[in-house]
């Protein structure tokens, strides 16, 4: 099982409004980039964003559809890579005092990630969470001042992705 959890110091509207813009994703999640809305409104149930894959030399296009949604405290993801397969996320978001506690739990569902599912996958898998969450904590710390629960928006002065 590939579940980590990391606490954001901002308040859970703050990690949700990130988590709403389908522009940041390619921003906090390890191995994408250049996320952009496919189809619906994300994050509403059955919406999809498109974004680029790269594996070394090689880029694949990938797909992340919303399978459940229940806002403020669940979202759930199917990512699918291609040739890679697919996986399923969860990203479980508690309030904890004036800060956020996120679990993201990933399974591989189909693909080469399913067939060669394993204790090094699921170990490869944590390595990228640490990185993953550390990104979405950055990221949404950037976009919130300290002691307020509001996000801000991406065209705001001072802005700057996290790298």
């Amino acid at each position: 099982m590939a579940a980590r959890h990391h606490l954001i110091d901002r308040a859970p509207s703050a990690v949700w409004a990130v988590l709403e813009d389908e522009r940041l994703y390619g921003t906090w999640v390890v191995g994408t980039s250049e996320s952009r809305r496919e189809q619906g409104d994300w994050p509403e149930l059955g919406s999809s964003i498109a974004y680029s894959v790269r594996l070394g030399p090689k880029e694949f296009t990938g797909r992340t559809v919303v399978r459940r949604i229940e806002r403020p405290r669940t979202l759930e993801l199917e990512a699918e890579a291609g040739p890679l397969g697919s996986a399923r996320i969860a990203l479980d978001i508690r309030p904890w005092g004036d800060k956020t506690l996120v679990t993201v739990d990933e399974h591989p569902l189909r693909g080469v990630g399913g067939t060669l599912h394993n204790v090094l996958l699921d170990s490869l898998i944590q390595i990228r969470h640490r990185t993953m969450l550390a990104r979405l904590a950055r990221l949404t710390e950037r976009r919130t001042p300290a002691g307020t629960g509001e996000g801000t928006r991406t065209d705001a002065p001072g802005y700057r992705p996290a790298k």
